[in-house]
């Protein structure tokens, strides 16, 4: 290992292709499980999380016949963020979502999908948001430029929040495991425990991430409207 953010490349490959980036296509893996008649109590949990989450971006977007079904986008998008986040998390599997490879083509393409949209179908709306209400007449000129750039760094915002918070939390986890062949018995006991507390840390981050994602794509979708 060269540096320690080496960890995070790809190494398995055939013929210059990186096979690595496959593991982003292991939730493919799942979906069979939940065509049992009766399901198990991990499907009904995950279920009753989609719902709930349903339920939420249906608030948020609302419920006109132009926002019928978006709220199965952004479900989507955060079942995909959170299964490779959790499958991160196991030895020897790829962690696709620590990379801006991964969560900028998935920011990026959202972000100028709904830009587009509201610069064609509702220009006078997206003109009215470059100057928030009650902004004094001397102040409007900056405050168009600082709305522009506010718009244009969203999705390097949403990319680099997902990447540097998967990242974090592998490199803390990898520096205290490389310490351990150096330690007491005692210590290494220490060493164990303070590393399954940073996986139960890890892991609710891997949902926490996934719901921020995916909220904030649904609150940059409703200024559109």
């Amino acid at each position: 290992m060269t540096n320690l953010f080496s960890i995070f490349d790809p190494s398995t490959n055939i013929m210059n292709l990186s096979l690595n980036w496959l593991s982003t296509f292991l939730i493919f893996l799942f979906f069979p499980y939940t065509f049992w008649i009766v399901p198990s109590r991990l499907n009904l949990i995950y279920n009753s999380i989609l719902f709930y989450l349903h339920k939420e971006f249906k608030m948020l977007i609302g419920t006109s016949k132009i926002n019928l079904g978006n709220s199965l986008i952004f479900i989507s998008l955060f079942s995909l963020i959170l299964f490779n986040n959790i499958l991160g998390l196991f030895p020897y599997i790829f962690t696709s979502s620590s990379h801006m490879a991964f969560s900028l083509s998935l920011s990026l393409p959202l972000w100028l999908s709904f830009l587009i949209y509201s610069w064609i179908f509702n220009t006078n709306h997206t003109f009215s948001h470059l100057i928030p209400q009650g902004t004094p007449s001397v102040l409007m000129p900056f405050m168009v430029y600082i709305e522009l750039i506010s718009n244009v760094i969203r999705p390097g915002t949403l990319a680099i929040r997902l990447s540097a918070n998967m990242i974090a939390g592998h490199l803390l986890m990898t520096l205290l495991g490389n310490t351990g062949s150096s330690l007491s018995l005692l210590m290494v006991n220490l060493l164990i425990i303070t590393q399954i507390l940073l996986l139960l840390l890890e892991s609710a981050v891997a949902f926490i991430q996934s719901y921020v994602f995916s909220i904030l794509a649904t609150l940059y979708s409703t200024e559109t409207n």
